[in-house]
């Protein structure tokens, strides 16, 4: 499930780092946005309540929630998107302690792993939080959208597309 989701992700990420690289418009990419961030949303409970994986669900609703955000600051054509990067600084504080958790791994209660260790995982988290920092500090305009879309387009590849297809193709993650 989480893996799918990974590649509809890129889906969002693309067109806003194109947009922020002044190729696209806001509507058609907020629609993009919002389309992935209530299939992250729905994602997000079906990984809970049917998977039984409420630790993955966490993190897929911080992001699901920031993307539909940024989909409706950009289908309403809101000139002050402050709002929206104090969403995403929320965002990235949660992205920071999955990174944590993921590189300590968690505890073992009756012979199961309640936080699976992952150093490429730990390592994807990381990025999660340096994106998300950034979209904090362009929306309060600290950093360009130029800085920030560039970032996305780096990391479409590392943080979402080796991880998905690394897990599907071969079963594991790179390391």
């Amino acid at each position: 499930m989480t893996t799918a989701l990974l590649v509809a992700i890129a889906v969002m990420w693309l067109p806003v780092a194109l947009l922020n690289l002044g190729k696209g418009e806001p509507k058609g990419t907020g629609a993009a946005t919002g389309f992935v961030g209530a299939i992250v949303v729905i994602g997000a409970i079906l990984q809970a309540a049917v998977f039984k994986d409420g630790f993955t669900a966490g993190l897929l609703f911080a992001h699901g929630i920031l993307y539909l955000t940024v989909s409706y600051a950009l289908l309403a054509g809101l000139q002050d998107f402050r709002s929206v990067g104090n969403v995403s600084l929320t965002v990235a504080l949660v992205s920071a302690i999955y990174m944590v958790l993921f590189y300590t791994g968690g505890a073992v209660v009756d012979g199961k792993t309640l936080t699976p260790q992952s150093n490429y995982l730990a390592m994807a988290c990381l990025g999660y939080t340096i994106l998300t920092l950034e979209v904090w500090l362009a929306f309060h305009g600290k950093m360009g959208a130029k800085v920030l879309a560039w970032s996305l387009l780096i990391w479409v590849p590392i943080g979402l597309w080796i991880p998905a297809f690394s897990l599907m193709s071969k079963g594991c993650l790179p390391f």
